[in-house]
């Protein structure tokens, strides 16, 4: 118990800052990713910038975010503060370290592994299944931009906050530019992205004034705690706790 009392008073160790790190880094990759095939897909084609220039982009960005987002993962396991391993990191809900946050933050890794992994054999698949499982990847952009706020613990810092509403304008404002730049038709498709460019900010704003930035969530968005819970186990808890709030 006395050496689990001093682990939680040590703070933050080196691996925690670089998981911190390596998931901010991930999410502004993961955005410039999503911006860039959003503003050069469909109909429009830049005059100064050939479009396999930008597809050589769009793929090196995602290749990026891929590396940052392992380094988020494999220092997230390496820290021993909290119990997380692969299965967690690939298994959406499986963490019993805040469920339901890490699990979206699963899905979109799984998401992202789809696009890589089908990817690699787009001539096999053929391209219109390709294409589809491309898609996903603009659904794990919400899942990780939640994922990071439910899960941080910096998110209530004043920094932190701004790079999610960077983050958040650029892919709406691109969303909404693309949507105005679209021809006539899809009417249904058309409609479906602006629900959701509407949608995303909204729902967020609420979750954050009533959640992450309220006092006390580090302790709400745990997993709830077992019937039987030893000592150690508690001290444990007002150790992650404590150094969350900090």
């Amino acid at each position: 118990m006395t050496s689990t009392v001093l682990l939680a008073a040590a703070g933050p160790s080196p691996l925690w800052y670089a998981t911190r790190a390596g998931g901010t880094v991930a999410l502004l990759l993961l955005t410039a990713t999503v911006l860039l095939g959003i503003v050069a897909g469909g109909r429009y084609a830049p005059k100064r910038i050939a479009r396999f220039e930008i597809g050589a982009l769009h793929r090196n960005l995602s290749l990026l975010a891929l590396a940052f987002l392992l380094l988020h993962i494999v220092t997230a396991i390496a820290d021993s503060y909290v119990h997380f391993g692969w299965i967690d990191a690939v298994v959406p809900f499986a963490s019993s370290y805040r469920t339901l946050w890490v699990g979206l933050g699963a899905l979109a890794f799984d998401l992202l592994l789809a696009v890589l992994l089908t990817s690699a054999v787009r001539l096999r698949i053929g391209q219109r299944r390709w294409k589809a499982v491309h898609w996903l990847a603009y659904a794990s952009w919400p899942l990780a931009l939640f994922h990071a706020a439910g899960t941080g613990t910096d998110t209530r810092l004043s920094l932190q906050l701004g790079l999610y509403a960077v983050c958040l304008l650029a892919v709406v404002g691109a969303v909404w530019w693309r949507l105005y730049r679209a021809g006539p038709g899809h009417r249904a498709a058309r409609w479906w992205g602006a629900v959701a460019a509407a949608a995303v900010p909204a729902v967020l704003t609420v979750f954050l004034a009533t959640g992450p930035l309220q006092p006390g969530w580090s302790h709400r968005a745990l997993a709830p705690a077992t019937s039987t819970v030893s000592t150690s186990t508690v001290s444990t808890s007002t150790g992650l706790i404590s150094r969350e709030l900090g």
